[in-house]
């Protein structure tokens, strides 16, 4: 149950009481029907429906892009529903997981002001509802802007605060140009809530900005004619990949053709049938045999541009040619990794914690970093730092901060030279000699 609901319903039993909730933005007496209305839950006030799936192309795109942008009166509902239909091209998911499986990968950490660690306010983020908050919030880069509702606060299991879940207001009800929330799909955003205003502001996390459509405007551009292009490749392959059966008959006897053609049609793998010496039967092989090309090489370059699009080029996901060219594509794609963990770091240091702190969470001070030392396996970390200390001099204060601890000035490591006695020239004796002469 929403924790909004929860207040309702201890106030429905308290009738004779003025049950008086304090927010930051003042206090809401939930007594009166105005202020009961006013805090109801987002998603309890809107009414779901069921979304088209019928087939588009990129005419349909056009235009619900077309309506997405109007300024007076912005519509998203179409370009959703061709959202849909890309959500679910297996490639593109494909490169989608592959980045978010990189961005999710990497482990953080709670700092103070001062820079250090707060391990004991990690307990409040190593949560399931963090976790999916993170997904939605990524998911905005392909579908837009996204409002986020946090869920009703509860305890764990060791008996901490925390947020029962997390849940995404669907977007069709959500006019972020206006950042308004309408209640019936189509409805004029003017009649709708102003979820900046209190007390939703404080239960609500924004990720993408008001006028941000998504990557998925992009990548409708391929999707739809991909999509279009698989269908006719199976409708050819219906056509044009068996043999047509031609029987030529010299009878007039319906039920002998209902009979031959019958037998045609039920012949499948056993291509075997019985006719009378009048009847010839043929099997007219098909002369289009460049189906490949036509289809499968537009297939592929659909694919090649989606993994641009998302990954920013290829070869992470799909063959390589050489190791080099491997590695500049692999570099390309860890930058845009780096750019959607700030874009999750700026979420929860500039929306999540200043909420949690004003829902009691102990976090007053604290920010999110993302922490780079543990991701590296111990012999990675070694032959890594080895690499660059044996070539550069390296600053202690690194060590010192990664690590925490406390280093002085490097040491020269270099074991003293022992002159060996058995390395050592032999003198001659008729050098010694000499030497004794002169002496």
């Amino acid at each position: 149950m929403n924790i909004l609901d929860k207040f309702l319903d201890n106030f429905r039993s308290r009738k004779s009481e003025d049950l008086i909730l304090h927010t930051s933005h003042g206090d809401l007496n939930l007594a009166k029907e105005s202020d009961r209305q006013k805090f109801r839950s987002i998603v309890m006030e809107i009414h779901r429906t069921t979304d088209a799936l019928t087939r588009k192309d990129i005419a349909d795109w056009r235009k619900a892009w077309q309506m997405a942008i109007n300024v007076d009166s912005p519509n998203r509902n179409r370009l959703y529903d061709i959202y849909r239909d890309v959500d679910v091209d297996l490639h593109l998911s494909g490169c989608i997981e592959q980045r978010r499986g990189f961005v999710m990968s990497r482990s953080f950490k709670l700092v103070n002001d001062k820079g250090e660690e707060q391990e004991d306010a990690m307990h409040y983020f190593d949560q399931s509802w963090f976790k999916q908050l993170l997904e939605l919030c990524h998911d905005s880069l392909w579908w837009g802007h996204s409002l986020i509702e946090l869920g009703s606060l509860t305890q764990d299991g060791d008996g901490c605060i925390c947020y029962e879940s997390v849940s995404l207001i669907p977007r069709k009800h959500v006019i972020p140009e206006y950042h308004r929330c309408i209640q019936n799909v189509g409805d004029d955003w003017r009649s709708g809530i102003d979820y900046h205003e209190a007390p939703y502001t404080d239960w609500l996390i924004e990720a993408g900005k008001p006028y941000d459509l998504g990557k998925y405007l992009k990548a409708a551009q391929q999707t739809i004619p991909k999509k279009n292009a698989l269908a006719f490749w199976d409708a050819f392959a219906e056509i044009f990949g068996m043999p047509m059966r031609v029987a030529k008959t010299t009878t007039r006897d319906k039920n002998e053709w209902r009979r031959l053609e019958r037998m045609l049609e039920e012949a499948g793998s056993n291509l075997a049938m019985v006719t009378g010496m009048e009847t010839e039967v043929q099997f007219v092989e098909s002369g289009k045999g460049d189906a490949f090309n036509v289809y499968d090489k537009r297939i592929d370059r659909a694919n090649s541009e989606l993994s641009k699009l998302v990954i920013g080029q290829t070869m992470t996901i799909e063959d390589g040619s050489s190791l080099s060219q491997s590695e500049t594509h692999l570099q390309v794609f860890q930058n845009l990794v780096e750019s959607d963990r700030d874009f999750l770091r700026d979420i929860v240091n500039n929306q999540l914690i200043p909420r949690m702190v004003r829902h009691g969470f102990p976090l007053k001070g604290l920010r999110f970093e993302w922490d780079d030392a543990v991701d590296y396996t111990p012999e990675q970390q070694i032959q890594f730092e080895t690499m660059i200390a044996d070539r550069y001099d390296v600053d202690p204060a690194y060590f010192a901060d990664k690590y925490g601890l406390p280093v002085g000035e490097r040491r020269n490591n270099l074991p003293p030279i022992i002159p060996d006695p058995d390395n050592q020239p032999k003198e001659d004796p008729e050098n010694k000699n000499s030497h004794d002469f002169f002496d």
